[in-house]
């Protein structure tokens, strides 16, 4: 059985993590030893986040010696997630183009917080919930010294492993549907609108569509075809172009009589997205924002 080992006392995100990227891996049952032994961490056939060395040819996976273990381009520090990502990241994801994805969702978020890098730029008085905080949630306060923190330990590993799978799961399926986007656009004449068969994943790829301002896709619900404003980026809302404001909130009837579309059934208050009841109709309704001013 293989040994791993990480440091004892207080567990954080990014081990969990990387014991739950080793377990998957590995896929076989792993002797998981918490210790800040040396003379254990030497003979251990993966160290994590504990023992003063990086080299991953031998397994060891930490970031804590001087000079740590590295600086992504981007600036952020690698932690031991991030150093066992990146050797096993690509073969656990089946593609290069899957575990970018997850690099940039949950590794380098978790390396930067276990380094000390703030992401957020919030209100002094509030944070955002994140997964090294659904982690911390499950060690022990100060009132449950009788609480035993190696089980702790495994139950949060065994939580991030399921969260890993399913978020493995996703960017799969979104590397996939983003080439299906990219060969979409590549190939329609007028590259404002996309219309698709279903709602493939295109944020992932929005900077490489430079001029797609709409997008069309059946609802998953079979209410009619939606046509929605393609955000700048991933991490914001704001459309590079929004529907007309004349049919902010408008639904129905009214909306249909504004819009001159028949069958035009919905356009959101903040005018990212519009419902008909037919493709026509949705794109319709796209054409007619295309020659908006507001």
């Amino acid at each position: 059985m293989l040994t791993v080992v990480t440091h004892s006392g207080r567990f954080h995100a990014d081990e969990v993590l990387a014991l739950a990227v080793l377990r998957l891996i590995l896929k076989s049952d792993i002797n998981v030893i918490r210790t800040r032994d040396e003379r254990i961490i030497k003979k251990a056939d993966y160290v994590v986040d504990i023992g003063r060395i990086y080299n991953p040819e031998k397994n060891h996976f930490d970031h804590h010696q001087e000079g740590g273990a590295g600086v992504r381009r981007d600036g952020i520090p690698y932690a031991s997630f991030g150093l066992v990502w990146k050797k096993f990241g690509e073969n656990l994801c089946g593609s290069k183009e899957a575990a970018a994805i997850i690099e940039k969702k949950i590794v380098e978020p978790v390396d930067a917080n276990d380094n000390g890098v703030s992401l957020c730029d919030c209100p002094k008085d509030i944070t955002p919930y994140r997964f090294q905080d659904v982690i911390f949630s499950l060690s022990p306060t100060w009132k449950e010294s009788e609480h035993d923190l190696d089980a702790a330990f495994l139950e949060a590993v065994s939580i991030a492993e399921r969260v890993l799978l399913r978020e493995i799961k996703k960017a799969q399926d979104s590397a996939e549907g983003s080439k299906i986007v990219l060969q979409m656009y590549t190939e329609v004449s007028d590259k404002r609108i996309i219309v698709m068969d279903t709602h493939y994943p295109y944020e992932e790829v929005t900077e490489k569509l430079p001029e797609l301002l709409f997008v069309i896709y059946p609802d998953s619900q079979g209410n009619g075809w939606k046509a929605e404003a393609v955000p700048n980026n991933i991490k914001t809302y704001t459309p590079r172009k929004k529907f007309p404001a004349i049919w902010a909130g408008k639904e129905g009837d009214e909306l249909a009589r504004i819009s001159s579309v028949s069958d035009a059934s919905f356009c959101h208050n903040a005018r990212f997205l519009v419902v008909a009841k037919s493709k026509e109709g949705a794109i319709a309704l796209a054409e007619l924002a295309l020659t908006s001013e507001d």
